[in-house]
C-alpha cells in the first residue's frame, strides 16, 4: 500500500468505527430499556450482543496503539458471546416454562428494523476496508456486525407475531432462535473463522 494512501485509510477506519461506537451504545441502551419494558428476552438477547460489538469495535480502534489488543479481541468476543447465548437459552427456556411472556414493544421493533438494514451495510464496508489492511481484528468486527444484521431479523419476527397477534411466546421462541446463531459468531470468532454467510 502507498504511503500516500496510509492516512485515507486510516481516515476511513476511524470514521467506520468512531460510527459504530456511537451506534452500538445508542443500540445497546434502547434494546435494554425496551426489554425492560417489555420483559422481552429477545430484546435483551440483542442488546447483550450490541454490547459485546460495542466492546470489539473499541478494540479494533485501540488496536493501532496496542498492538496486542487485536489479537485478543476476537477471542474474547467469542467467549462472551458464547456465554451471553447460555445466558439467553436459560432465560428463554425459562421464560417458556413458567409462562412470563413478554408484552409488545414498538420501540424495541423500530430499532430491530433500524438495525436490520443499517448493520450488514456497515458490515461489508468493514470487510472492505478489513481486507485492504489486513486487519485480522476489523475483519473479526465485520462479522459481528453483518451478523447483527441477521439477528435483529430474528428477533423482529418474534416481537412483530407478538405486537399483531399477541403471541407473548413469541418473543422467547425469538430468543431461542437467536441462540444457535450467537454461538456460532462466538465460535467463530474464538477460532478465527472467516464468516462466508455473512457476505
Amino acid at each position: 500500500m502507498a504511503t500516500a494512501a496510509l492516512p485515507s485509510v486510516r481516515a476511513r477506519l476511524l470514521r467506520l468505527q468512531l460510527f459504530t461506537l456511537a451506534w452500538m451504545a445508542v443500540e445497546a441502551a434502547v434494546a435494554f430499556a425496551a426489554a425492560w419494558n417489555a420483559h422481552s428476552t429477545a430484546l435483551a438477547a440483542f442488546g447483550g450482543d450490541s454490547l459485546i460489538e460495542l466492546g470489539s469495535a473499541g478494540v479494533v480502534l485501540a488496536g493501532h496503539a496496542i498492538p496486542k489488543l487485536e489479537s485478543m479481541a476476537a477471542r474474547t468476543a467469542g467467549i462472551l458471546l458464547l456465554g451471553l447465548a447460555a445466558v439467553v437459552a436459560a432465560g428463554a427456556g425459562g421464560a417458556l416454562i413458567a409462562g412470563n411472556y413478554a408484552r409488545p414493544s414498538f420501540m424495541g421493533m423500530l430499532l430491530l428494523l433500524a438495525s436490520a438494514f443499517m448493520m450488514p451495510v456497515l458490515g461489508r464496508r468493514k470487510k472492505r476496508l478489513a481486507a485492504e489492511t489486513r486487519n485480522a481484528a476489523l475483519a473479526a468486527d465485520a462479522v459481528q456486525s453483518s451478523m447483527c444484521g441477521y439477528l435483529a431479523w430474528t428477533a423482529l419476527l418474534g416481537l412483530g407475531l407478538n405486537a399483531v397477534w399477541r403471541l407473548g411466546w413469541a418473543d422467547a421462541a425469538a430468543a431461542l432462535c437467536l441462540v444457535p446463531l450467537i454461538a456460532i459468531e462466538g465460535w467463530r470468532a474464538l477460532h478465527g473463522d472467516a464468516c462466508s454467510c455473512c457476505d
